[in-house]
């Protein structure tokens, strides 16, 4: 995969107990390769492109994105979702707050 960003996305949620309602994806930011600080530095600028309550996707491979993502989203007023293992990269879902 390459970088790029794909807008108006829809994706499910991931089946199981804490499976994730329905959900829509507002943007999609594949930060496959990437690595430190990038995937946290183009998540923040894409988090600024969102109205509130959209829903930003990462993709990400870097093993430091999932604890960067969660105390970026914790300070920033957003809702971290989801964190989910694909195997050969991890994938995120961030609500904008307001």
């Amino acid at each position: 995969m390459t970088e790029g960003i794909h807008p108006e996305k829809p994706q499910a949620g991931r089946g199981g107990e804490n499976a994730e309602a329905s959900v829509t994806v507002s943007e999609t930011l594949d930060c496959i390769g990437l690595y430190c600080p990038q995937p946290l530095l183009q998540t923040r600028e894409a988090m600024d492109r969102l109205a509130p309550g959209e829903i930003l996707e990462v993709l990400a491979t870097d093993p430091a994105a999932e604890e960067d993502l969660k105390r970026f989203a914790k300070r920033a007023g957003h809702e971290f979702l989801l964190a989910e293992d694909k195997g050969d990269y991890k994938r995120f879902l961030i609500r904008r707050g307001a």
